[in-house]
């Protein structure tokens, strides 16, 4: 099968008068939200809008939101590297006019209020922003001023068979193949292709994700060329990928594969690797999970260790590209959720303001005891900037939740009996120094009280931003429920777990808290163990009880008495510190200080040696003892 070239005139047909409505809103100063199915063109819209704003001779930054870390932070970064807000203001101001556009905008989710209710007050007069993703606004960007959305459809029947036409496909055949694509742009190309020769496909009343679906199974399976179709399958199970990720999925070639990939008509070269259309990547990654299951696990299981090794070396400005590409390769829906809903929010969440006073304390009278309901009271006023509400259409509070800090839960301004509970917690189990715990101390939907619903999950998005936003030095997540057997399948995923010792009672009902331990790696460490357990890896470094071997970057590695006792005992209590004298009496029997630490000591040393690339697994904690890492079983592979 040949491949087809890309071209923008093509890409554009029919889109003349959607470039000059987006335009008018640059020209305004105004904000603006494209969305529409994948394929559709928006991607191709906003380089247009790109290219002629650069023409007129604005200013123009234009981030694909697939590559930034939405946090704060990342988006500073990314959009030229100011440390904070004011700065990024400064220097739009001396290069006014400016126009920002952000593609692949449903990648942005987490960051969704700090744009609106931050980025955008902030922005230099006469500043515009052009958004670009699959779904609606949320409903709070209807308040923005100069805000406007444009549905984008598809192409008109002469427009989309002149993209035929270009394309090399006959007038007859072109009206054939528009009644299967009905004017969406990647279905012609994939169309275009020769993959849709057969009349009895029975498109023509599908639905449109569906007729993408099978375009692009049937795209893949008439690919001639060996290398050309492994390199398509190994593409589509990873979120990008580079030459080194190719060269990990097919055992080499990684550089000509991505050759072959780069001359197909839905691939692109983005700016940290190579990209196939999100439409054709998710159709042939589906095809490939339920047709050739032990390959789709392969390919995935090569890919992971490839990023795990890049990551250790990786800089910290470079660490979210590999977050996001292990949050792809996660197939678990909870957690890729957690992060990346696939469903459009339909809730903006924001910080509470004075006036939601009432609101969120008319929600814990309705759904909470007498007791519980006057502490969330004491709490908005002592800390109400630590409260968030999810707004429905009008703007009234549907949800509210709050979160709090690290000083918060050691230094609680309210008399508390559950965050009094979390910090015994942290005191009998203390963090290592730059780590901080976060806690979720309640959240209610308007009608629904604790249920799920709505609120609840814009409530756990709006948590996920704070996740990696404290990233690196997050480490714990406290979350207190009522009704524990509703949450906890959902929350066991995540790896939550019970906390027994923190249970009160209030107003006659337990009140249970679970825990996250993210490990010494911080959510990263966590998703690299989610995801090492989902492959069927994450038991690879095992220590042998019976012959007292430890599996080493695949290799059994023999200790010595001493140092499997220690590690064994070092292991039990994964990720909190054991002190010298505890060691002393669990591993040697006695708790002799005489002996002295260094022993101890002397067969950590010998116990690391072996350990070799993996010794930080062991960590010193100074004026105690020793610590292994909630991450040690990936170290050690």
């Amino acid at each position: 099968m040949g491949t087809a070239t890309r071209s923008r005139s093509a890409a554009l047909l029919g889109r003349g008068s959607d470039v000059e409505t987006l335009m008018a809103s640059v020209h305004a100063g105004g904000v603006t939200s494209v969305h529409g199915l994948p394929g559709i063109g928006k991607s191709a819209l906003l380089d247009a809008v790109r290219r002629r704003a650069d023409d007129e001779g604005a200013t123009v930054l234009a981030l694909d939101c697939r590559t930034v870390e939405p946090t704060e932070r990342g988006f500073l970064a990314a959009a030229g590297g100011a440390t904070d807000l004011g700065g990024f203001v400064g220097a739009l101001e001396s290069a006014a006019p400016a126009v920002l556009l952000l593609d692949q905008y449903e990648h942005f989710l987490l960051l969704d209020s700090w744009l609106r209710r931050t980025l955008v007050p902030a922005l230099p007069a006469g500043t515009a922003l052009v958004m670009a993703g699959r779904g609606r606004p949320v409903p709070g960007w209807l308040a923005v001023p100069g805000f406007s959305s444009v549905l984008l459809g598809p192409l008109a029947d002469v427009d989309a068979r002149a993209l035929l036409a270009g394309r090399g496909v006959p007038a007859d055949e072109a009206a054939r193949l528009n009644r299967i694509a009905r004017g969406h742009p990647l279905a012609l190309v994939l169309a275009s292709a020769g993959v849709a020769e057969n009349p009895q496909l029975g498109l023509e009343d599908a639905a449109m994700s569906r007729v993408v679906e099978e375009l692009a199974r049937l795209y893949r399976e008439d690919v001639d060329d060996p290398l050309t179709r492994r390199a398509l399958d190994a593409a589509s199970v990873v979120r990008r990928t580079t030459e080194s990720l190719m060269d990990a999925m097919l055992g080499g070639d990684g550089a000509a594969a991505l050759d072959r990939l780069l001359a197909l008509p839905f691939v692109v070269a983005g700016r940290d690797g190579t990209l196939v259309h999100e439409a054709v990547r998710d159709a042939v990654a589906g095809h490939l999970r339920s047709t050739h299951p032990v390959r789709y696990r392969d390919l995935r299981r090569a890919a992971w260790r490839q990023l795990r090794d890049e990551t250790r070396a990786a800089a910290p400005a470079e660490l979210w590209t590999y977050t996001a590409d292990t949050l792809y390769l996660l197939d678990n829906p909870v957690v890729r959720d957690a992060f990346f809903p696939s469903d459009v929010q339909q809730l903006a969440v924001e910080p509470a303001t004075s006036g939601d006073g009432p609101a969120i304390g008319a929600m814990a009278r309705r759904h909470e005891g007498p007791a519980a309901a006057r502490l969330l009271a004491r709490w908005w006023t002592a800390a109400p900037s630590s409260f968030s509400v999810s707004r429905d259409r009008d703007g009234t509070p549907a949800g509210a939740f709050l979160l709090l800090g690290d000083a918060q839960i050691r230094h609680a301004p309210v008399d508390d009996p559950v965050v009094a509970a979390w910090s015994r917690q942290l005191q009998c189990h203390p963090l290592a120094r730059g780590e901080v715990a976060l806690g979720l101390r309640r959240w209610l939907d308007r009608d629904r009280g604790e249920a799920p619903g709505p609120p609840q999950a814009a409530c756990w998005l709006d948590t996920k931003r704070t996740y990696m936003a404290l990233r690196p030095a997050l480490r714990r997540m406290f979350v207190v429920v009522r009704d524990v057997p509703s949450y906890w399948p959902v929350v066991r995923e995540l790896g939550f777990r019970p906390v027994p010792s923190a249970t009160v009672v209030l107003d006659g009902e337990e009140w249970s808290t679970v825990l996250l331990d993210f490990g010494p790696g911080s959510v990263d460490g966590w998703l690299a163990d989610l995801l090492a357990a989902e492959l069927g890896v994450a038991d690879e470094p095992a220590l042998d009880d019976g012959t007292h071997e430890l599996v080493v970057g695949g290799a059994p590695v023999a200790l010595t008495p001493l140092e499997y006792g220690l590690f064994r005992q070092l292991r039990e209590h994964e990720g909190h510190a054991v002190t010298r004298p505890e060691l002393l009496d669990r591993v040697w029997g006695t708790a002799d200080a005489a002996r002295g630490s260094n022993v101890v000591d002397a067969v950590v040393r010998t116990l690391r040696a072996k350990l070799g690339p993996g010794a930080s697994a062991i960590e010193a904690i100074r004026g105690s003892g020793y610590r292994l890492r909630g991450d040690w079983r990936t170290r050690l592979r």
